[in-house]
């Protein structure tokens, strides 16, 4: 079982302590990828244009200067440096200590400035999205799916791919159809299923804390996905195609 997730807009920044060493995070293929878009991200940032660039607002000026200088930031497990909706309800703190050493082995965070990460890998806080195009690397969702597709493709082999990203994240690395499911969220209102951004976030955290913290193998395969989504939720699985992944249905009352 692989869970992937998004990281969070907002960022928890580290107390003082270690700064970051790329060599100590999952994935050292991926290095000399991370060091080009950490330097293009230092340019944007610095630049006249930058809250224009990074699609940000003058409130998050603190948090652009901060990417300018991210080699010499505090740095933490990524579990804790990502916060909000899906974190709060993926509740890592609150899991015993096997619970979170099973989450830091099945869960793989797809970013817009490290391309993928383990979940206890230290990092800085930071702020980037993959939505964004930086000068120097384009667009990076197409820049990590170069550099994506050969490393998640190997790590990913025999496993089932749980697909908690919302759809920017999920442009920079298509897994296998026939070994991935998609979560998507709907919301029933005046008997119509609509999609609700926090609750789907929300849902797809908690989804992952019960894949992680249930009794039980873990699934290895969509319908055993689906049979572990129906002990909470009402769910549904629809089938893949050669070029679409299973698509795991939840669906909130």
């Amino acid at each position: 079982m692989l869970i992937l997730l998004p990281p969070s807009e907002g960022k928890t920044p580290a107390a003082p302590g270690s700064g970051f060493d790329p060599d100590k995070l999952h994935f050292p293929d991926l290095t000399d990828a991370r060091k080009k878009v950490l330097a293009a991200l230092a340019d944007a940032s610095s630049a006249g244009d930058a809250h224009a660039v990074l699609g940000v607002g003058p409130s998050l000026a603190a948090e652009v200067r901060r990417n300018t200088v991210l080699h010499d930031e505090p740095c933490a497990p990524a579990h804790r440096i990502y916060s909000g909706v899906l974190y709060d309800a993926l509740g890592y703190a609150e899991m015993t200590p096997a619970q979170q050493a099973k989450a830091d082995a099945a869960v793989v965070v797809i970013s817009g400035l490290w391309g993928a990460l383990g979940f206890s890998d230290p990092i800085p806080a930071y702020r980037l999205s993959m939505s964004v195009k930086l000068p120097e690397t384009g667009k990076l969702a197409s820049f990590w799916k170069k550099h994506l597709s050969g490393v998640l493709d190997e790590y990913s082999a025999g496993h089932l791919v749980i697909d908690c990203r919302s759809s920017t994240y999920s442009a920079a690395w298509a897994p296998e159809p026939s070994m991935a499911a998609a979560v998507n969220v709907f919301q029933m209102r005046n008997g119509k299923r609509t999609v609700v951004s926090h609750f789907a976030k929300h849902t797809r955290g908690e989804l992952a804390r019960h894949l992680i913290t249930r009794g039980g193998d873990d699934p290895a395969t969509a319908e055993q996905l689906l049979a572990a989504a129906q002990e909470k939720w009402d769910a549904e699985l629809v089938p893949a195609t050669a070029r679409k992944p299973f698509q795991l249905n939840i669906i909130l009352s």
